[in-house]
């Protein structure tokens, strides 16, 4: 069963979130990356909506979701994932974010452990860039718009191989990136400016998966390792030849692994 429906933020803002599967199945909560939206999962949600209940959004600025005016930080960011939460009538569910997403739910395993069951942080890092680069990037999208960062986004995301092999996917993708509205894109970008939960991992109790790309640019194996180190009850998996994006490039592996370790215990 699917339902499309929008969900209401304390502050008044509307979120764009699709359920999928059996409504009696264990719930599965999506968050997307910055400069993508709730499709970026349909790779997980074909193979997953079936086992789970899966809960997937667009993050406030991005897709069909309001676009308030920023900054945003990452407690608002994480505030809405417990509206959809609280919309669908799910108390506790398993997170599975990506990058912005990852970074989103490890504010929510980290500050409501009590709503979060088992994790899958991807691509994503407690700490991801500096100030500077994230000033950068926001300079330059203020001068010149997302056509000035399009093309540099979407070589990180997708490895030129996969480019070469998947050129529909990768059209797909440099489409998404492209219609992101700006206020949107730069609100999260400053959320993530100001981002930082290194000195908080250790506290995370939450059964994790932490799934990095052996390609990715944005946040490398490295940070996958930090994650895997700073958090005790945590597996680790660098999938081979992919980049940013490793639930596109390599979706029955990520599938795989996420399954067993959602099933698991």
């Amino acid at each position: 069963m699917t339902t499309e429906t929008m969900v209401r933020t304390d502050d008044g803002v509307r979120l764009f979130c699709r359920l999928d599967g059996p409504e009696d199945a264990p719930p599965l909560l999506f968050i997307n990356s910055l400069g993508t939206d709730g499709r970026m999962w349909e790779p997980q949600v074909a193979a997953l909506a079936g086992p789970f209940r899966t809960i997937r959004y667009d993050a406030r600025g991005h897709g069909q979701s309001d676009v308030p005016s920023g900054p945003y930080t990452l407690e608002r960011l994480g505030r809405d994932a417990l509206a959809v939460l609280e919309h669908a009538g799910v108390s506790r569910a398993h997170i599975c974010g990506l990058s912005l997403g990852g970074l989103t739910a490890l504010w929510l395993a980290i500050h409501r452990p009590g709503h979060v069951d088992r994790a899958v942080f991807a691509n994503t890092a407690a700490r991801v860039g500096t100030v500077d680069t994230w000033n950068d990037r926001i300079a330059a999208l203020r001068a010149g718009g997302m056509a000035s960062i399009q093309d540099a986004v979407l070589g990180r995301f997708l490895s030129a191989g996969f480019r070469e092999r998947d050129p529909e996917t990768t059209a797909r993708f440099r489409s998404m990136i492209g219609a992101s509205p700006l206020a949107g894109y730069v609100g999260c970008c400053e959320a993530l400016r100001d981002a930082d939960l290194r000195h908080l991992l250790s506290t995370i109790e939450t059964p994790s998966l932490i799934v990095g790309g052996e390609l990715d640019e944005s946040t490398p194996p490295a940070n996958a390792e930090d994650l895997h180190a700073g958090i005790v009850p945590s597996m680790l998996i660098v999938i081979p030849n992919v980049a940013h994006l490793s639930n596109v490039e390599a979706p029955d592996l990520f599938n795989r692994r996420a399954l067993e370790h959602l099933t698991a215990g």
